[in-house]
């Protein structure tokens, strides 16, 4: 899998949330890709499901104690959680938004979602530059919404780091979580 320089770190906004997902909880991350946050999430002692249709290059996490590596098609294939709970869900520069309902059922009470991806606008910076891949204004606090969830930070807009882009973060909880940040 080739990694992409810019994605090698993992996002600060995933960083500085990912301390209020529950203690003991499992994570999941959601279109891992190279595993960025699933290094971080391991490193900070939850347990983690990453998930990607490619996986090829995370033999590493696959060793690592606590990790799951799944090999999953997100948007053709099956859901591969139907019935499961995540005291917390990470998803980076990734929407498919027919799995957005799949990806809120999983997430446990208590639970942390930490979402982040590009909005409209962000074609003038490159990819992605389809609207199927990009959100709406304020879409993600839309979501949030629907799904009953506390929003406890968002913000949208342009970033220059770690490259030119318009993005929209979030950060939800469903039910009560205790600040650790």
């Amino acid at each position: 899998m080739t990694q992409h320089p810019e994605l090698s770190s993992a996002s600060p906004w995933v960083a500085r949330f990912a301390p209020l997902i529950p203690a003991g909880g499992e994570v999941l991350d959601l279109a891992c890709g190279g595993g960025r946050h699933t290094r971080l999430l391991a490193g900070l002692g939850y347990r983690v499901e990453a998930v990607d249709r490619e996986t090829g290059g995370l033999d590493d996490l696959a060793r690592t104690a606590g990790v799951t590596v799944r090999t999953a098609d997100l948007e053709g294939g099956p859901w591969p959680y139907g019935g499961r709970r995540f005291a917390g869900v990470v998803a980076t520069n990734y929407l498919h938004r027919p799995r957005l309902a799949d990806l809120l059922a999983v997430l446990a009470d208590p639970g942390v979602l930490i979402y982040e991806t590009f909005m409209l606008g962000n074609e003038r910076y490159g990819r992605p530059a389809s609207p199927e891949f990009l959100l709406r204004p304020q879409e993600l606090l839309q979501v949030a919404a629907a799904a009953g969830l506390r929003v406890l930070a968002f913000e949208e807009g342009y970033v220059d780091r770690p490259k030119p882009a318009l993005v929209q973060r979030l950060c939800a909880a469903r039910g009560e979580v205790t600040a650790r940040l």
